[in-house]
């Protein structure tokens, strides 16, 4: 029996000393957790023997436990190299169309050949869908899906309206003849002008400038007239139902490019004395004059039935900070923007606390993508092991349980950091020394039992 209750005791120091040396061995291993190798002793009985007198049976390995305790947080500066401060797991499957999900702590991940996130062992990242204002469409790990990074933002977006927002000085002196004589190329006959970039339906960019004419202070005071022209070639404007202004129409012999069925149809932009825009000629209800369609603008093949609505968000019954103003200052842009894109090219990755995957593109977009799912378990220890710093879900463990990041008992997402291990190395070297000393202890024992046994075995 005393051989038995020594060789237990062998059994259970080399079981100690394997577990601390697993340990150290990935002391440098990401996402890896420490293991504790958990004893029992062993005690058996029957029901007539006296239990006073009774001797243990030696020991057991009851449980190699692992430790999920947070490990330190070591910061790079790869955007898809993620770390979980707090609870939870990364959800990882073999294959796009695979079932079986993996559960890590280990975040190294990158882009393979298609785009997809991965991680070393070529595990896909699972995320939650999102709409598009970047909240979760659903939160169930039977809807999440592996999470893929496009390369472009899809489909260009022709330019329908352009804001403007600017100060027509008040100061500014008359041009005897205009707008009469207008012409584009010809600085004199315009007080001032300002470009935008705008875009077609194929996303080929386009300089859409805008001309300010000061109308005679006599007869039309506070009057100003606008012309606009697409890529120096100046473009009619229309009223709502698409029928030409006469009060716009510019008189009198127009020669070159401007030249167009009794002249250059532009708009007229009204202030009263107070600088403030009251009235516009072609009038639309939501301050905006539009340009004819861009038929002779666009020969690249682009949409030539696209017009641009040149917004100047008119109040009528009282200033507006987003309208116009003629003061007695400098002619000044204080908005120009447009509502088209050109084709964007990916040019980085943010994702925040919470897992949501943003892109941002080359046109000065961005796009939520998808919410890296968390999943946590009711006993984690419960997880079985299956190697690369990876676990499955256990009968033991219980269920997976999804979430978002920084939610309920879930921990947050950092973004451009990697979990180290959580071994302390100073404390597994104790360990080993300390199960060193119990192997050779247990050794001695058992030589000490041969010697006795020996002993008897001599006897005469």
């Amino acid at each position: 029996m005393s051989f038995n209750i020594a060789l237990s005791g062998l059994n259970a120091a080399q079981k100690d000393l394997d577990v601390s040396s697993n340990n150290i061995a990935n002391v440098n291993t990401v996402g890896f957790k420490e293991s504790r190798a958990e004893f029992v002793d062993v005690y058996a009985a029957s029901l007539l023997a006296s239990g006073k007198t009774k001797v243990g049976d030696g020991v057991l390995t009851a449980d190699v436990a692992q430790q999920f305790s947070q490990g330190s947080i070591q910061f790079t500066n790869n955007a898809l190299d993620l770390a979980i401060t707090g609870n939870g797991f990364f959800a990882t499957v073999p294959e796009l169309d695979s079932l079986e999900t993996s559960y890590t702590r280990a975040g190294q991940f990158k882009l393979n050949a298609d785009n997809f996130v991965v991680n070393s062992q070529g595990g896909h990242l699972l995320g939650f869908p999102v709409n598009p204002d970047g909240s979760s469409a659903s939160v169930s790990l039977s809807t999440a899906e592996p999470i893929r990074i496009p390369t472009a933002s899809g489909a260009p977006t022709k330019t329908s309206s352009v804001d403007v927002r600017m100060n027509l000085p008040a100061g500014d002196s008359y041009n005897a003849g205009a707008p009469g004589n207008f012409d584009p190329n010809d600085p004199l006959t315009f007080n001032n002008s300002t470009s935008v970039t705008i875009f077609d339906s194929l996303g080929d960019s386009h300089v859409m400038t805008y001309f300010f004419v000061k109308d005679d202070p006599t007869t039309n005071p506070n009057e100003w007239m606008l012309f606009a022209a697409v890529d120096g070639k100046v473009i009619d404007l229309e009223d709502p139902n698409g029928t030409a202004v006469a009060d716009g129409r510019v008189g009198g012999s127009v020669s070159g490019p401007l030249q167009a069925t009794g002249g250059v149809i532009g708009a007229r932009l009204v202030f009263n004395a107070s600088g403030d825009f009251i009235s516009q000629l072609p009038p639309l209800a939501n301050g905006g004059i539009v340009t004819v369609p861009f038929t002779n603008h666009l020969p690249n093949g682009a949409d030539n039935t696209q017009s641009v609505q040149i917004d100047f968000n008119l109040d009528p019954t009282a200033p507006n900070p987003n309208e116009p103003t003629q003061f007695a200052s400098n002619f000044e842009v204080t908005a120009l923007n447009q509502d088209g894109l050109a084709v964007g090219r990916l040019t980085g990755i943010d994702i925040g606390v919470d897992g949501l995957v943003r892109a941002t593109y080359s046109n000065g977009t961005s796009q939520p993508l998808a919410r890296i799912a968390m999943v946590n378990f009711a006993n984690e220890q419960g997880l079985s092991q299956v190697g690369s710093t990876n676990w499955k879900e256990s009968i033991v463990s219980g269920e997976a349980l999804a979430g978002e990041g920084g939610s309920g008992t879930f921990g947050t997402i950092n973004s451009s950091a990697l979990e180290q291990s959580n071994v302390n190395l100073t404390t597994e070297l104790i360990d080993l020394i300390s199960a060193q000393r119990n192997f050779q202890a247990n050794s001695r024992a058992l030589e000490v039992d041969n010697q006795l046994n020996q002993t008897i075995l001599q006897i005469r």
